[in-house]
């Protein structure tokens, strides 16, 4: 029987962009949970101490510092997680890029390709490299999070709304093509305003204290993916 306080004990997690801000709350809610999470991100010290704070507070977690981008990196780490553990049951997306707010005509191609290619691009292949291990879990949770702008055009959003937008039909699609097996399910998260760097940089005029803590977000990702909602939803978290 499944301890109550640790929903998720036994269970094994991936975050990415886990070193600080969003998926850091949700690795270290995850790992609150009961959870096994491996902690993903380029800075080795930024998942140091999200992996010093998830052993304080009794859980346990394993970091693996890579760069989303860097050629075979994703495939290798797959390799290792399949070696070790078997399968992998909670797959979460959180790794992004903001880039430029700045006019669409005036979008720079090489920072746009490498925001597409974070933002859109590694999602798609974590999943083609996880997937087979994601199935062979009895309940395995994928989720993506993007950002209201995704689907509601802001003027000098256009490069970040589109990769959100991209992320979350990709989601969608993974979650038809899977729907049907019943054991694996799909979430889209719109954090919403909280308090993090990348909103800090979006909005600098912003008070920090008017804004709700990722610890918010973490603690309702982890009440999704311990529910009983339906795949493919989109939950927006509101603070």
């Amino acid at each position: 029987m499944t301890d109550s306080n640790k929903p998720l004990e036994g269970r094994l997690a991936l975050v990415t962009g886990a070193s600080r801000g969003i998926g850091a709350a949700i690795a270290e809610a995850f790992g609150r949970a009961g959870a096994h999470v491996i902690l993903v991100a380029r800075t080795a010290a930024g998942l140091e101490e999200v992996e010093e704070r998830i052993h304080q507070a009794g859980g346990s977690a394993t970091i693996a510092p890579l760069d989303l981008l860097d050629g075979d990196s994703i495939g290798k780490l797959a390799a290792a997680i399949e070696d070790r553990w078997g399968q992998l049951d909670l797959l979460v997306l959180n790794a992004a890029m903001l880039g430029s707010l700045t006019p669409v005509e005036h979008i720079e191609a090489k920072e746009f390709s490498r925001l597409l290619s974070l933002n859109v691009g590694s999602s798609q292949a974590l999943i083609a490299a996880f997937d087979r291990l994601l199935r062979r879990s009895d309940r395995a949770e994928v989720i993506g999070v993007t950002s209201s702008v995704g689907r509601t055009p802001r003027a000098f959003w256009g490069a970040y709304g589109a990769s959100k937008a991209a992320l979350e039909t990709l989601l969608g699609s993974y979650a038809e093509e899977t729907s049907h097996a019943g054991r694996l399910r799909v979430h889209i998260v719109d954090p919403g305003a909280t308090r993090t760097r990348m909103r800090a940089l979006a909005f600098p005029g912003e008070e920090p204290e008017t804004l709700k803590g990722p610890e918010v977000v973490g603690s309702a990702v982890l009440d999704l993916v311990t529910g009983d909602g339906p795949t493919g939803q989109r939950v927006r978290v509101e603070g």
